[in-house]
C-alpha cells in the first residue's frame, strides 16, 4: 500500500493514551482463532522480500543496510519511515518471497512487535496504521502461523484481538479519507476473522458505508484530488466488500455504489501505459495495483474512455491511438485536504502507448522538506509558470496549506472527425499580475500530433490596469515566463535544427519532435523525477520555453509530434522494469 504521511493518522501514538486505551481493549476475553479468513489479496514484491532478508531496509526513501540486524533494532530516519515499519506493508514483501528465511523473519519481527509495541508503545498506535496492520495479519496469517509454537500462536491472537478491540473504539479518531478507510477496513476484517468478535462487524460495517456515502464524490472522485490515493481507497473497500461476501454478509449499497463511482474515474485516470497521471502527491502506482482493483471490482466499463467525457475528479483526458494526455483542470485542493496540494493547474502529462514521455516531477514528501516544497511548486509540473510566482501560493500563517488557489474560470471540450481538444484557462495570476493563464491542447486521432498553445491575457479593465502597473515595474520589459515540459528519464532527448526543435527517443524507438512558432527562447535544461522508493530524485530533462510577456495578450504556439518516420505500431515488449528501484 501507498504511504503517506504519518501526521494523517490523528490519534497521539505512543504516549499514555495509547498505553491506556490498549491496556482497556486488553481486558475482556481473547480470541482463540479464525472463524474465517479472507484470501490475501495485498500482493508484495519478491526482491523487495530478498532484500530485506539480506538485511536491506529500503523505506520511505532510505536504505539503512544493517545485516544480521533485526527490524526493530534499526533507527528510524523519519516518522514516514517509522510508519511503514509499523504498517507491516513489508510483509506483503516477505509473503512474496515465501521461502523459509522469509517466513522466519515475519514471525520473528511479528513476535518482537508484541514485545515491544504490544501494549501500547511505540508510533504505531494510530488508528489507520493498527488497521493497516491488522489488515496484514489476516491476510498472511497463515504465514504467520505455520510452524509456530502454541505460545506464540497465543501471543498473536490475543495481540490481534487489542488491536481489534482498539480500533473498535478510535476509529473515529483517524483523519477522514485515507486514514479512516484504513482504520475501519482493518476493524471489518477482524470482526469478520477472529471468534468472539462477530458483534463489533455491523457497527464497521455501518461507519464505513457512510464514509463511503460522505467521502466519495458523486462523480467517483475524493477531496486530495490525488489519483493514486484514490486507488488506495478503492483498493480498501473492494477488500471489505470481498470479505463480507465471502464470509456471507451483506454489502451496504452505499459501499457497492462508492467502488461504482470510483472505478471509472480510476479508468480516466489511467495513462496509455496503465499507470496513474502523478498529481497532487500521487505517484503512478504499485505496478499492477490498478489493473488488479478494477478486476476485483468487476465492473465494466460503460462506455470508452478517450475525449469529451466530463472531467474525472477535476482531471481532462484526451486519448487515441495508445496515445494519453490528462490535464489538472480545476483548483487545487483546500481546507484538510490540502496538506499536499500542488499548483499544478493546467499542467499536463502525456504518454505513448507503454512510455511515459511528458510528466510532473511528482511528489518529493520522501526527500524532506525542500524536496516537498518545491514538488508542489508551478515550475516542477509541465505547464505555464511566471517566473517567481506559482499559480497558487502558500497564505502567511497557513503552514502547507495553499491558501492563495487558482481557479479553473473555463473549460471546453470538442470533438472532430480530425481529433479532440480542450480550452482551459485560470486566474491564478490575476491579483498579483493582473493576467489569466489559458491552455488550448488538441490530439490528432492517429494519436500522432499533439498542438498546443499557451496565452497569457488581461481579461478585464482591472487587470489589465494591474498589469500594466507591474509593467511599468520592470522597465517595460514584461513579465518573465517559462512553458515546461519536464520529460521522463527514460528518454532522450536533443536539441536539433539549429535550436529550433527538440527530438526525443523513447525506448520503445519512438520519435518525437518538439517544435513552437513564438519568440520564445527554446532550450534544453536539467530536471528531476521524484519517485517514492528511490533513494534520491532521478535527473532528466525538461524543454522550457522562456520569454517575456510585455502586451496585453501573448501567445506561445508549439507541436509534439511524432517524426514522420516513426511507424504507426511499435511492438514494444523490452520495458526494461525495474521492481525495486534504487
Amino acid at each position: 500500500m501507498a504511504t503517506y504521511r504519518a501526521s494523517h493518522g490523528g490519534f497521539g501514538a505512543g504516549g499514555w493514551r495509547a498505553r491506556l486505551s490498549v491496556w482497556r481493549a486488553a481486558r475482556g476475553p481473547m480470541a482463540q482463532g479464525f472463524t474465517s479468513s479472507p484470501e490475501p489479496r495485498s500482493i508484495g514484491l519478491f526482491a523487495k522480500g530478498r532484500q530485506l532478508v539480506a538485511g536491506n531496509y529500503l523505506f520511505s526513501g532510505h536504505l539503512i543496510e544493517a545485516p544480521g540486524t533485526g527490524l526493530w533494532d534499526i533507527a528510524p530516519p523519519d516518522v514516514d519511515f517509522s510508519a511503514e515499519l509499523q504498517g507491516f506493508g513489508w510483509l506483503d514483501d516477505l509473503a512474496a518471497l515465501g521461502d523459509a528465511q522469509a517466513r522466519s523473519r515475519a514471525q520473528n519481527w511479528t513476535h518482537e512487535w508484541i514485545d515491544r509495541f504490544g501494549a501500547g508503545r511505540g508510533p504505531g498506535w494510530t488508528p489507520n496504521l493498527t488497521g493497516r496492520r491488522v489488515i496484514r495479519w489476516i491476510h498472511h496469517a497463515l504465514f504467520l502461523l505455520n510452524g509456530a509454537d502454541r505460545g506464540a500462536t497465543d501471543a498473536y491472537y490475543r495481540a490481534l484481538t487489542v488491536q481489534t478491540r482498539y480500533l473498535s473504539r478510535h476509529w473515529s479518531k483517524a483523519a477522514p479519507g485515507l486514514p479512516r478507510f484504513e482504520a475501519l477496513t482493518g476493524l471489518v476484517y477482524a470482526g469478520l476473522s477472529l471468534i468472539g468478535m462477530e458483534s463489533l462487524v455491523s457497527p464497521a460495517v455501518a461507519a464505513l458505508a457512510v464514509e463511503a456515502k460522505t467521502e466519495v464524490d458523486a462523480g467517483g472522485g475524493i477531496t486530495t484530488r490525488n489519483p493514486e490515493e484514490l486507488l488506495e481507497v478503492f483498493t480498501l473497500l473492494n477488500w471489505a466488500a470481498l470479505a463480507l461476501t465471502e464470509a456471507g454478509h451483506p454489502v451496504p449499497d452505499e459501499h457497492l455504489d462508492a467502488i461504482e463511482r470510483i472505478a471509472p474515474t480510476l479508468r480516466a485516470l489511467r495513462h496509455a501505459d496503465g499507470g496513474l497521471a502523478r498529481f497532487h502527491g500521487g505517484g503512478k502506482g504499485a505496478e499492477g495495483r490498478l489493473d488488479q482493483a478494477l478486476a476485483s471490482a468487476g465492473i465494466r466499463p460503460h462506455k470508452a474512455l478517450g475525449h469529451g467525457n466530463a472531467p474525472a475528479m477535476g482531471y481532462v483526458r484526451l486519448s487515441f491511438a495508445r496515445t494519453s494526455i490528462l490535464l489538472d483542470a480545476a483548483a487545487p485542493p483546500g481546507g484538510r485536504a490540502g496538506g499536499s496540494a500542488h499548483a499544478s493547474t493546467l499542467a499536463m502529462e502525456v504518454t505513448s502507448g507503454r512510455r511515459p514521455l511528458v510528466v510532473n516531477c511528482g511528489s518529493g514528501a520522501p526527500f524532506g522538506t525542500e524536496w516537498r516544497r518545491a514538488g508542489r511548486a508551478t515550475p516542477s509540473h509541465s505547464t505555464l509558470g511566471i517566473d517567481g510566482a506559482s499559480s497558487s501560493r502558500f497564505g502567511a500563517g497557513e503552514g502547507e496549506i495553499l491558501a492563495e488557489r487558482a481557479t479553473v474560470l473555463t473549460l471546453r471540450q470538442q470533438s472532430t472527425a480530425e481529433g479532440a481538444a480542450l480550452h482551459a484557462a485560470h486566474d491564478g495570476w490575476a491579483l498579483t499580475h493582473g493576467l489569466t493563464h489559458a491552455r488550448d491542447l488538441a490530439l490528432s486521432i492517429d494519436g500522432r500530433h499533439i498542438a498546443g498553445v499557451d496565452t497569457l491575457i488581461s481579461l478585464n479593465p482591472q487587470g489589465k490596469a494591474r498589469f500594466e502597473r507591474v509593467l511599468t515595474a520592470t522597465g517595460l520589459q514584461g513579465v518573465p515566463f517559462s512553458i515546461r515540459f519536464h520529460l521522463h528519464p527514460d528518454t532522450d532527448s536533443t536539441l536539433d535544427m539549429g535550436g529550433n526543435a527538440i527530438s526525443i527517443a523513447l525506448k520503445s524507438g519512438e520519435i518525437w519532435v518538439f517544435r513552437h512558432d513564438s519568440r520564445a527562447k527554446l532550450a534544453l535544461e536539467p530536471s528531476v523525477y521524484l519517485e517514492r522508493g528511490r533513494l534520491k530524485p532521478r535527473a532528466t530533462k525538461q524543454i522550457v520555453l522562456s520569454g517575456h510577456a510585455a502586451e496585453i495578450e501573448t501567445r506561445i504556439g508549439w507541436t509534439l509530434a511524432k517524426a514522420q518516420d516513426t511507424p504507426l505500431a511499435i511492438r514494444d515488449l523490452d520495458r526494461d522494469d525495474t521492481p525495486v528501484p534504487l
